[in-house]
């Protein structure tokens, strides 16, 4: 497509084929900054490209700036977890506002996350840090103390979270001293949170100039397995309190520009509790989601936010209208072995049969033996369904899990 030269230079730091592809068919000139193994598919394919190592920011952190200042580029978009702290780190050199890279680390790391979320008024669990087994033991006999259990009452479970990283990675969940045992020693320091009982969601949130362009919530019909957009209307009927919540989470995080992806649990009575945000794209392929059902690219959308030159008319013009656009509902599932030896892939027939299945992203085993999932674990890959029905498709992919893929 050709490039407007009046429009914003992005940097895209991190390797994804489906943002790659989206910024070659937008209007938006574009490098990709990505390691050195990037190098040979980029010259093949004839894709702009830097190369660069996220392993760690360092004293060198100026010098990729600098490449891409000097490059004529405007601003840096963030694809995954590990280039939140870069991007600011770049954006405060290339956008002149040094308060960029103190906002990425408040992004990235989930206690401070909490206490700057605790400042503005937000309501968090309870929660703190642990450097060793006997913080969580603590905190664990703390937290259900607090609630009142008597001796033979079960334990309320606490959940110990990795401060940096994306999602469920390093994700547990604790109930009983014994369990503390297993915590390899190399997972601390890691964050503690109370359990809070509730609906858990997520939103993706589009924000130019400090206001929400386009707000998507999303519905985990199970975390770490299954999630589908837009949210049943039972979900969806919380829009307005979502959408106060997000416009509070932006003034407390400072946030002019770009996409977030917060999630939140609503407890039965109606309260909404910030579970965490992050300042990239969701997992669980929610961008492809959103395209089938809304039509827009949201790797496109995260470009045009990010855009100091983007102007409000044209942000007004890019996204459909919330709900009611929407083209049906699309959702996926993570499939993960159900049983400990496995020799081959096989898609269960009433699966490939259900008129709400669409594709899928599974691959052969490259061995026989599962290994045991440790915390949220990840995936082997993602099965897609489209329909016209919520509550379909909720029940579609909650029976997903008792389904046997790989034999």
């Amino acid at each position: 497509m050709e490039k407007n030269t009046d429009k914003g230079y992005i940097a895209l730091l991190g390797w994804s084929l489906n943002a790659i592809e989206a910024a070659e068919n937008f209007d938006r000139r574009y490098v990709v900054v990505a390691p050195p193994w990037a190098e040979d598919y980029c010259r093949e394919h004839d894709i702009p490209y830097v190369p660069w190592d996220f392993e760690r920011l360092n004293d060198r952190s100026m010098e990729i700036a600098e490449t891409l200042r000097d490059r004529g580029v405007n601003v840096a978009i963030p694809l995954f977890e590990e280039t939140v702290e870069w991007a600011g780190a770049i954006n405060s050199v290339l956008l002149d506002n040094p308060r960029l890279y103190g906002q990425s680390l408040l992004l990235r790391d989930k206690a401070l996350m909490k206490r700057r979320a605790q400042l503005g008024g937000i309501r968090v669990g309870i929660f703190e840090e642990a450097h060793d087994k006997d913080d969580v033991v603590r905190f664990l006999k703390r937290v259900n103390q607090t609630l009142l259990k008597l001796d033979g009452d079960p334990n309320d479970p606490i959940h110990l979270k990795a401060f940096d990283k994306a999602g469920c990675l390093g994700h547990r969940v604790i109930r009983t001293p014994e369990e503390v045992d297993l915590i390899p020693e190399e997972e601390f320091p890691v964050l503690m949170e109370s359990h809070l009982d509730g609906w858990e969601f997520a939103v993706e949130a589009w924000i130019h100039d400090g206001k929400i362009a386009f707000l998507n919530i999303s519905e985990y019909v199970t975390l770490g397995y299954s999630v589908f957009v837009p949210a049943s209307p039972e979900l969806e009927r919380y829009r307005e309190q979502i959408t106060a919540q997000i416009e509070k989470l932006i003034k407390t995080f400072d946030i002019g520009f770009g996409l977030i992806h917060p999630e939140y649990f609503v407890t039965s009575d109606g309260e909404m509790y910030f579970g965490e945000v992050a300042y990239r794209p969701p997992g669980f392929k929610v961008f492809e989601l959103l395209e089938r059902v809304y039509g827009f690219n949201a790797y496109q959308a995260s470009m045009l936010v990010f855009d100091p030159r983007a102007t409000a008319e044209e942000v007004a013009e890019f996204f459909p209208r919330e709900v009611v656009d929407a083209d049906g509902f699309a959702g996926c599932f993570g499939v993960y072995p159900r049983r400990r030896v496995v020799s081959r892939l096989e898609l269960p027939e009433e699966v490939e049969d259900h008129p709400y299945f669409e594709s899928h992203e599974l691959t052969s085993p490259l061995e026989e033996t599962v290994t045991k999932r440790t915390a949220f674990g990840t995936h082997w890959g993602l099965v897609y369904f489209r329909g016209d029905d919520a509550h379909t498709m909720r029940d579609l992919l909650k029976h997903q899990e008792d389904l046997d893929f790989y034999v």
